[in-house]
Order: structure tokens, then sequence, then C-alpha cells
């Protein structure tokens, strides 16, 4: 009987040519850890190219897993195991292992000419350059190929399958339930049972030589975290499909048909995949021949009495940038998704920043204040869907939600929320004339303004009475006409900016359990890595508070009086500095930022140790 470890927690990542199926590998090591009860956390990472070049640095694919039996904020810093399914993947991924790290090496890419392709002059498995890591080489190829051969495929079929004998001989070290993979391979596979059979063989043969191999003496367990989720029932979630389900949920709640015109974009695109699946729940897709005519056709949707969005990254937004000041103008709810990615231009579209905040605060034509949201974790994409929609829908106009790259593939625990938890989104439609003119006509003003909120009345076309102008010429106060009056212009443009600075938003909470000296201000995405860094101070005994931005425009309007209750502020984000500009701009602090642009998450070790600098450091 072999020895069974029990661990707290582990850091797992899955690295290969890009054809190899590592993202396929992690999503099922990952849906199998999610029906354990773990928390977990993941990070895909791989190439722009649809077919990167084989065997080569750039075409290497990982998937990055962190689970545990408590609660957990990042994909971890460092992998504790790697599985190299050939050189180059060794390559790209061997510096980030800590010493005494498992690698799990397939022998059988370990050509020659494999090794020459990416610079290895010989074999590192056998120059003694991994002497600091626990090396299991395992010829996965080879074995696939036997466990196969009774199957009646061409060698290069059976060769597919290695990243199902990869996943079982995981799944054995760290006694992940199998039955999920399986019962998702034969649906995969339904039409070709051929295929599905034979990678369930590779699934199984992976697990056999786990437990009957020499080479693993050791298998490791890692319990549920129950008491890390409070009681309910859970699945494991994606920011882009939370958002997409958020963004449902907010279309029903509002008791409205939901409308995405969108075109296709990384990494936003699988909100369209998604949402083109529930034309059920009312949902309508609309994939149009640009960025342009996607928030075109959304925002004439949004006209016609929609809960209208239209999905995109940083590019598209620059395509958008027109038709946003139009929704600005004509003061209709609407949606615009922005998945950040690297930039400038194309950039690195499958890697992750937080560079379009200046963009989505200021990127359009005149005085055109859009509120601005960002969720700060995979499953919160629901929740700031909602609060999108909440703010759109109340006070007619188009809201930006930043979402980015990182929390969109990424994944975690999300409990599914219960139907009364959910916020009443429902609105009314104008109905009939809504002024009285001074001889007692009663007419219908389209820019009469609700006089909390500053909203104008939403009409429904075709509604009789109702008509009224539109377009990007500026209206006349009320009567929504065409007026080139200068007082008239100076009153609208201050206005529509009243109502944006006058939208409700919920305070800045400060989590400052030590009454701190130093707070750490994130927005989106660092919420996971700042947050794992500040447990990391606070477990040695230093006292620093900390506090995360939801709403990025209007801001919270005590976060004037957080900033000041501090000697220093420090703000991480993954830009050159774009919220702590607008922070220095509005409220006169010398907030620090702490930037990184490398397509990648912060690292929590790296922050905890800018944090310990900025607490010790003048």
């Amino acid at each position: 009987m072999k020895e069974t470890r029990r661990l707290e927690r582990v850091v797992i990542r899955f690295a290969g040519d890009s054809g190899d199926g590592m993202q396929l590998t992690g999503d099922r090591f990952t849906s199998e850890t999610a029906s354990f009860g773990n928390d977990l956390s993941t990070l895909p990472n791989f190439p722009a190219e649809i077919r990167a070049p084989a065997g080569t640095l750039p075409g290497v694919s990982s998937f990055q897993l962190h689970f545990a039996d408590h609660d957990i904020l990042t994909p971890g810093d460092a992998p504790d195991v790697l599985v190299a399914m050939n050189p180059a993947a060794l390559k790209a991924n061997v510096g980030d292992l800590p010493k005494g790290a498992e690698v799990i090496v397939n022998t059988d890419e370990f050509t020659k000419r494999a090794l020459q392709k990416v610079g290895y002059a010989g074999s590192p498995l056998d120059d003694g350059s991994l002497s600091g890591y626990r090396l299991h080489p395992v010829p996965l190829t080879t074995l696939t190929v036997e466990a196969l051969k009774d199957f009646d495929l061409s060698r290069k079929d059976a060769e597919r399958s290695k990243n199902m004998f990869a996943l079982g001989l995981l799944s054995w070290m760290y006694h992940r339930p199998t039955e999920g993979t399986e019962s998702f391979l034969r649906t995969k596979f339904a039409k070709k049972p051929r295929i599905a059979e034979a990678n369930l063989a590779a699934f199984r043969a992976g697990w056999n030589f786990g437990e009957t191999t020499e080479d693993f003496a050791v298998s490791y367990e890692v319990a549920p975290a129950t008491s890390a989720f409070p009681t309910g029932t859970y699945r494991n979630i994606s920011g882009n499909l939370a958002l997409s389900y958020g963004l449902i949920a907010a279309a029903r709640q509002a008791d409205l048909p939901l409308y995405l015109g969108s075109y296709p974009i990384t990494p936003a695109s699988d909100i369209l995949h998604e949402l083109s699946k529930h034309k059920n729940f009312g949902v309508r897709t609309f994939q149009a021949e640009d960025e342009i005519a996607g928030i075109g056709a959304a925002l004439g949707a949004a006209f016609g009495g929609s809960l209208a969005v239209t999905t995109t990254s940083g590019p598209g937004v620059a395509l958008k940038s027109e038709t946003i000041g139009l929704a600005v103008s004509l003061e209709l709810p609407l949606l615009i998704v922005d998945i950040q990615r690297g930039g400038p231009s194309t950039g690195l579209p499958t890697k992750t920043e937080q560079a379009d905040l200046l963009q989505a605060m200021f990127g359009r034509n005149g005085e055109a204040p859009v509120p601005i949201v960002a969720p700060r974790t995979p499953a919160d994409c629901f929740d700031a869907a909602l609060d999108a929609a909440r703010i759109a829908l109340t006070y007619r106009t188009p809201v930006m939600l930043l979402s980015d790259g990182y929390l969109a593939n990424g994944s975690e625990p999300w409990r599914v929320p219960e139907v009364d938890e959910l916020p009443d989104l429902t609105v009314q439609f104008a109905q009939g004339p809504n002024h009285a003119l001074a001889d007692g006509t009663e007419v219908y003003w389209p820019y009469k303004r609700d006089p909390e909120t500053l909203a104008r009345p939403w009409a429904i076309p075709g509604t009789p009475g109702l008509e009224h102008r539109i377009g990007g010429i500026e209206k006349k106060d009320g009567t929504g006409e065409i007026s080139y009056d200068p007082a008239n212009h100076e009153f609208m443009v201050r206005t529509r900016q009243a109502k944006v600075d006058g939208i409700t938003v919920s305070d800045l909470e400060v989590d400052d359990p030590d009454g701190a000296r130093v707070l750490v201000l994130g927005w989106g995405s660092t919420y996971g890595p700042i947050t794992a860094a500040v447990r990391r101070l606070r477990a040695a005994g230093e006292p620093i508070a900390q506090a995360h931005l939801r709403h990025l425009n209007p801001f919270p309007k005590n976060l004037g009086e957080v900033l000041k209750r501090y000697d220093k502020v420090v703000v991480p984000e993954m830009n050159l500095g774009q919220l702590s500009l607008l922070l220095r701009a509005r409220h006169l602090v010398d907030v620090r930022p702490v930037t990184q642009v490398n397509g990648m998450p912060f690292k929590a070790e790296h922050l905890a140790g800018v944090l310990e600098e900025a607490l010790h450091g003048h």
C-alpha cells in the first residue's frame, strides 16, 4: 500500500504544445477539484495564434490550478508540480519552479531535434540541471500508445490521448474523483464512441500507472475546504460565464429582453458564445460585421426597450467610442463590457492588463461622462453585471464594465444565489404625457428629468403621443428638440455630468483591524494578489489596511476621507499608474503606484515585499 500525505494546498501547472490539450486537461482537473469541494483558483495561459508553431517556446500553452482545504485568493505564485509535455514546455516554465518542486516530463518528446528547437545543447534530463527538483521521467506517449493498441487507431490518433493519460496520473496522485471526467468524455465524443473509449482507456491507464509504478511512491490528499464556504449550492465558474449569467439575471430582474450586439474579440468572445445558448430566457444575440455595427445594433435595441449590451476588449472600445458618446447624448441604458487585454493596438490578445481605465473614463470626444464598474474576482463578475445594469437602467446612461483576461478565463467556486436575493431592477416605461404647457396642453417631454436621479423618461417607439427626436446633435432641455443655444448646451453638459456624479454607490469599506498607517488600495482583478499579500504581512504581525474599489466613476463618497486617514496609500495596478493619476487629481493625495505590465497577474510574494518596504521605508 502506497503512502498518502495530507497537504493544505497545492499548485499544479500543466504545460505543453498548444495542440496538446493542456487547457482541456486543466479544465477537467479543475472540475473534479470543484466537485470534491476544495477552494480553487485557476490561471489559463495560452498563445494568441490559432495554431502556434509546434515545439517552440511561443507555442507553449499552460494551465495553472491552485487548490486548498481553506480559503484561497490567487492561482498561486509558483507551481509545486509541473507537468511538461515537451522540452519547450519545460524550458518556458522551469524558471518559475521553487526548489524541491515535482517535475513530470514526457521523455518521448525529448528528441535531439525537439531539444535543439528550443536551444538545449543536450537533454536537461541527463545533465544534472534539474537536480534541485523531484524529477519523474515518464514516457507518456509510449505508454498511451501501448494502452490503446487494441483500438485500431493510427499512432498519431493514439498519441492525441496522452493528455488524458497525464490527467489520469495526476488524478491518482491527488485523489481526484474520476466520474465527472468519464461522463464528460462520453458526452464530448458521443458521435465518435471509439474515440471516447480510447480517451477513457488512456485516462484509466494513467491512473493505473500511478498506482503501480515505483516512481510515484506517495500520493497526496487535500481535504475539502468546508470552512471556507457559507452553506449553499456551489459550482466552478469562470469570469466570462459569471458575467453572462449576471446579464441574464439582470434582464430577468428588469423584466426586459436581453440584447447583445457584439463582434468576436479575444478575450470577450465567450460571452457571445454563452449568451447565444439562452434564447429560452429572452436573450437575442447578434454577431455583427464589425465593432461599430455591434454597438450600433445594441443602442438601437436600447431605444427599442431592451436591456442592451455590447461586449468587446480595448481595441473594440476604441472603435465604439463615437456610439458610446451618442448613448451619453441620447441618455439610454447600455452596457459596454470591456474584457481588458494587453495593449496598445492588438498588443497581447491572450494576456491580461488593466490599462483601459483612462480610455473608459475619457476616451470620447466632448464631455461624455460614463459610470465605470469593475469586478474583483471571476465569481464577482455576476454581481458586477447586476450592479452595472442597475446603474444603466436607473440613471438612463451607458455604463462601462471593466473586467480583464485574468478574470474572464480564470475560475473559482461560486455560490449560486437564490432568486429572492437578486435586486429588483424593474423599469417603468413612459406611458403618456408628462408635462403641461402654459396653456394647459399636456405633452410628452423626452428630456424632462426625474428630480432625484436626473434620468429622463424611457419611451418605447410606437407608443402613441410619445414620438420624439433622436440623434447626436445637442437637445434642448425638456423638449429634446435640436438646439444650438450656448446656454442650453452648457446646461445639458453640466446636467449629464451631475447625473453621473449623483449615482448612488456604496461607501468604500476598509479592512483595517489594527489601526494601520499604510493603506493598500486596488481595483479590479488585483484583489486576489493584494489580499493574499496583506494576509502574509498580517500573519507576520505587520499592521496594514486594505480597500478595494468597485466603482471608479463616480468614486464612493467617502473615498477622500479614507485616503486622508493614512500616512501612505499604495496602489497596485496592471498599467503604468492610471488609478493613481485619477486619485491624485481628484483628492490631492500622493498615492504610491506599484505597476506591472507583463501580461500576467501580480504575484502575492512580490506584492508582500513591496508593501513591507512601504511599511518600513520612508
